[in-house]
């Protein structure tokens, strides 16, 4: 059984596909972000960075039940340990890894930055948002060239599309739109599709909290109480 620690936000979602993909037993147990329990002690001995997903799998690779933070090991982490979502031979597995490294080094943190500056920010900064919503744009034209000649980003569905997909499922928060990427709308909308994938995005779905507003989550979330916007 592995323990899952999560919140539904798209590093949370990635590892709730995933464990649906992979029909492991799990349970599921709240990490409610927007109240500050990322901080608590208990939660930060398994993620230090106090960030959700993390999980603890009691059937690991030692004799204690074995945690693994960070959304990105625990998809490499879960695929290794049921040989499912990654391809077996080196090539195509770092074809994999390249993929799953550009959503956690530029289409996640990037979009993140566009989604506080259009929906979270105490003040408008005109130059940040042009600078953030121009890189939105430029990485969902990486994922266009890409998938002009790919279903799926490492050729079959892997751990690379889980990654990528709930960050683009949620484009309009940062201000962005598909129009001008249809295959990237079309790889979406498969993925969306998938029975695994419903299931994954369904946990905790009712827990959601739009973090515009309320003034709490802001203060947990990005450090300050002044957050709430004044909107016209």
């Amino acid at each position: 059984m592995i323990d899952l620690y999560t919140w539904p936000t798209p590093n949370g979602q990635k590892i709730q596909i995933m464990l649906e993909e992979t029909e492991l037993a799990y349970s599921v147990n709240p990490v409610n972000i927007t109240e500050g329990a990322q901080f608590d002690a208990d939660f930060l001995a398994m993620s230090p960075n106090n960030k959700i997903p993390a999980i603890v799998d009691d059937e690991g690779p030692t004799i204690e039940p074995y945690t693994v933070f960070e959304s990105g090991a625990i998809l490499l982490y879960l695929a290794d340990k049921t040989n499912k979502l990654i391809p077996p031979d080196t090539a195509g597995r770092y074809e994999a890894i390249q993929w799953l490294m550009f959503q956690l080094s530029s289409l996640g943190p990037m979009l993140g930055q566009a989604q506080y500056f259009h929906q979270h920010a105490p003040d408008q900064s005109a130059s940040a948002l042009e600078r953030y919503t121009k890189e939105g744009y430029r990485l969902l034209d990486v994922l266009e060239r890409r998938l002009d000649h790919m279903e799926f980003l490492a050729g079959d569905y892997s751990i690379a599309d889980i990654a990528c997909f709930p960050w683009v499922r949620q484009h309009d928060m940062a201000g962005l739109h598909l129009k001008n990427h249809p295959r990237v709308d079309e790889w979406r909308g498969n993925i969306e599709d998938r029975p695994a994938v419903e299931r994954g995005l369904a946990v905790l779905e009712d827990e959601y909290v739009n973090f515009a507003e309320s003034e709490t989550a802001l203060k947990n979330l990005f450090g300050a109480p002044q957050y709430l916007r004044q909107r016209s």
